[in-house]
């Protein structure tokens, strides 16, 4: 080692690291790049990580957050870009790295593949599906378009539909082109759709997106996939009507209509005012003209059907001369009728003589006669008997009459319920009864002492009181 190598000044690690960032910045401070996308990472906190690679080499880029929504396409893995910022290095790796600032498709090649991935990729969720577009309304009464408000376009659209169909237009304005086109638009799609129905802004009964014709740069907003879907989650029928027939952008597979031409939008969504009053002019008329054909078939067929009735004063006529007919025999046949009752009266009377009722009547007479004399003895012989059995009643009641023998100077004992004594045995000394004379009651008392019972003496039995055999009334 030489006195030059050992003067040198020793750098420290953290001093060169800085030395060659401030020389990379200063060399490098503005770098258009142009590679292809790799490794794209979208952090959490907003910044992109990316790597930028050709066929023989990659450097590493980031773009920080303030600087992501500045760019003109979103990266994606795969796009071939061209990219404008400064060369750095990361001095605790060791790295040097790129700070991107702007970014742009490298050319139409690398726009349109990205744009068929984008195609691809919402085809395979539906969004294009033909059984999802909504029917544009025959004939609506606000139409609302979404395009910028100088040019041609709105020119063209407002008189087309001025001289087509008598109806409200609602303009909302928007840019067309450039980084704000593509959330104008959508912003504008769902403010229409979120308008109420009988709010104090109408509810357009169908859209129109709207732009006129240009490169596929200028048109690259309507490729947008944010855009896409706010056009197929809207509710309000949409026609696009995006550039010339020939350009083709993304929302026009999205929508439920696509027009060539802004022109061709503003006649898809309206009728001909004119066509309409004259189709229903010839309606009108064909209504008429088959309302008289109908007249006069049922007019032909009534009177083809009335040839084959009788006439009505032949009808007429024949009934009166049935009447006439009739009542010119009534007189006869009654008097017919008169002369046969007559002759049936006649010969049924001839057998009504005086003698058929006097011999039932005799023959009754003497029956009842006969009758009569055997009443009044029956009578007598009944009485009779009926008198003799009610005096032999009247003897045995008057023997078995329990107040007779008090009469004869008998007395009932009763004791103090009231029940009768019938036999002295069953009485008690010192019992109170009741004794019963023909005239009076007296209360007594039984003593003590009892007598040996006397024989009763025998008395002879008394005649049985005379029966009448006869029946009672």
């Amino acid at each position: 080692m030489t006195d030059a190598d050992s003067n040198t000044k020793a750098y420290s690690v953290s001093e060169l690291a800085f030395a060659l960032k401030r020389t990379l910045e200063d060399a490098y401070g503005f770098v258009r790049l142009r590679g292809e996308l790799s490794k794209v990472t979208h952090h959490s906190n907003g910044h992109v990580y990316l790597t930028l690679k050709d066929e023989r080499a990659a450097i590493d880029g980031v773009v920080w957050k303030g600087s992501v929504k500045n760019l003109s396409i979103r990266p994606q893995q795969g796009l071939e870009v061209v990219v404008t910022g400064k060369i750095t290095t990361y001095p605790a790796g060791s790295r040097y790295q790129m700070v991107i600032e702007t970014m742009e498709a490298a050319g139409v090649g690398a726009l349109l593949a990205q744009l068929e991935r984008l195609k691809a990729k919402l085809h395979g969720e539906g969004l294009f599906d033909p059984a999802r577009k909504r029917p544009i309304p025959t004939m609506p009464a606000v139409v609302g378009v979404i395009t910028s408000p100088t040019g041609a376009v709105i020119r063209d659209i407002l008189h087309r539909i001025r001289d087509r169909w008598p109806c409200r237009v609602i303009v909302w304005p928007v840019v067309v082109q450039g980084d704000a086109a593509a959330g104008q638009v959508a912003g504008a799609i769902a403010r229409f759709n979120a308008l109420p129905p009988d709010g104090p802004v109408p509810r357009p009964d169908v859209l129109i997106v709207a732009r006129g014709g240009g490169s596929v740069e200028d048109l690259w907003a309507f490729n947008d996939e944010g855009l896409a879907r706010a056009v197929a989650e809207g509710t309000i029928p949409l026609i696009s009507a995006v550039g010339h027939e020939t350009d083709t952008t993304l929302i026009d597979f999205v929508s439920d209509r696509r027009a060539p031409t802004p022109t061709a939008a503003a006649e898809m969504a309206t009728p001909v005012f004119a066509e309409l009053r004259g189709y229903v002019s010839d309606l009108t008329a064909r209504i008429h003209r088959c309302g008289g054909r109908l007249v006069e078939e049922r007019r032909g067929r009534v009177e083809h059907a009335g040839r084959a009735l009788a006439r009505v004063p032949d009808l007429v006529e024949m009934a009166a001369q049935r009447f006439n007919l009739a009542a010119s025999r009534l007189g006869a046949g009654l008097s017919r009728n008169v002369a046969a009752h007559h002759t049936d009266l006649v010969r049924v009377s001839a057998r009504l003589a005086p003698g058929l009722l006097r011999r039932p009547q005799q023959v009754q007479a003497d029956r009842l006669e006969r009758l009569a004399a055997r009443l009044e003895p029956a009578m007598r012989r009944q009485l009779e008997r009926t008198g003799e059995r009610l005096t032999g009643l009247g003897k045995l009641y008057t023997s078995v009459d329990p107040s007779a023998p008090l009469k004869r100077g008998f007395a009932r004992v009763h004791r103090a319920d009231g029940s009768l004594v019938r036999q002295g045995g069953g009485l008690e000394s010192g019992e109170a009864v009741r004794l019963v004379f023909a005239d009076t009651d007296r209360q007594a008392v039984i003593d003590g002492a009892s007598k040996p019972a006397q024989p009763k003496p025998v008395r002879s039995p008394r005649p049985a009181a005379p029966s009448n055999q006869g029946d009672l009334f």
